[in-house]
């Protein structure tokens, strides 16, 4: 099809999507998700029609939850294209997905769609920033906080996406991310919600803000041990990640692990059947603890390894 042909066509899907029939506006939002969910130029088309974004926009906002999870598909569609992502991102648009996620009657297709569309705009450095402005973290933390969110796994990749950011990640902690991430990785039954809460507690380590705050968090030690005793390669990753960041900056975190009688079992199982991720931090961390035997050992004290 040619693009002329193209143009028409998106305006005309457009056009019906404004009808006031609800069957056909549903139709024309997904024949719209259809034609932009593969093809870049399709985008770039419906982007540059008219009026096109703040019609899907208004969509989005429509009480029925059909239609606004279709605009929200399209919407998302879009941000796929990298040269859209910064136009996207205007303050309208983020302060309408906050508003979905805070909604509690919003549907939960929906506040994944948002949450979703939030993460896609946020991988342009230049919006992460924009959202930190907007109060969207503090929105994903207490999102998150819900243990019965069905959009859970969604908010935390957009969270690990917005943290990136060092100003974001100083809102997350100040928002009590860090309780709150260790409260999912302790109680999920789901492995995936564990492993990625602690993919964001890892990224939040990188920073001050975030490492002083797990230095001060009751029992961060003894809980990620719990988790390298569990069966997830990807949680046990993220874990022994945290400790070895712990370890570095905490003489105590490390006396806390090696109190724990089943730490250096745990390890050693780990650099034996661990991935190599695994096997690497893991090797990290039996060094560390050597070093901190032999510092013992010159010292006169008592906190010798049992093998």
């Amino acid at each position: 099809m040619s693009t002329a042909k193209l143009r028409e066509t998106i305006h005309e899907y457009l056009s019906e999507a404004q009808s006031d029939s609800h069957e056909v506006q549903q139709k024309a939002l997904q024949a719209l998700a259809s034609i932009t969910r593969v093809s870049p130029q399709n985008r770039s088309l419906l982007a540059q029609t008219y009026g096109g974004i703040p019609a899907l926009l208004a969509l989005s906002k429509s009480i029925s939850p059909m239609i606004q999870t279709l605009s929200l598909s399209v919407l998302f569609n879009l941000s796929l294209n990298p040269n859209l992502k910064q136009s996207l991102a205007d303050m309208e648009t983020i302060n309408h997905l906050n508003s979905i996620i805070l909604s509690p009657t919003s549907p939960p297709e929906s506040t994944k769609l948002a949450s979703s569309l939030i993460c896609s705009l946020a991988m342009l450095d230049k919006n992460k920033a924009k959202f930190g402005v907007a109060g969207t973290i503090p929105l994903l933390v207490h999102a998150i906080s819900d243990p019965c969110n069905a959009a859970a796994h969604h908010l935390l990749s957009t969270l690990a996406e917005l943290v990136q950011f060092h100003g974001n990640c100083t809102l997350a902690v100040r928002a009590g991310a860090i309780p709150v991430l260790i409260h999912v990785v302790e109680s999920s039954d789901g492995e995936d919600l564990s492993g990625t809460s602690l993919a964001v507690l890892g990224l939040l380590s990188k920073f001050d803000e975030g490492l002083n705050a797990l230095k001060k968090t009751e029992q961060v030690v003894s809980s990620m041990v719990e988790v390298l005793k569990g069966r997830c390669m990807l949680s046990k990753e993220g874990a022994a990640e945290i400790l070895v960041r712990l370890f570095d900056e905490s003489e105590g975190c490390l006396a806390d692990a090696l109190n724990l009688p089943e730490f250096l079992t745990v390890l050693a199982d780990i650099s034996v059947r661990g991935s190599a991720k695994a096997r690497e931090m893991t090797a990290q961390l039996l060094r560390k603890t050597m070093e901190a035997n032999l510092v013992s050992y010159s010292d006169g004290s008592h906190m010798l390894l049992q093998w």
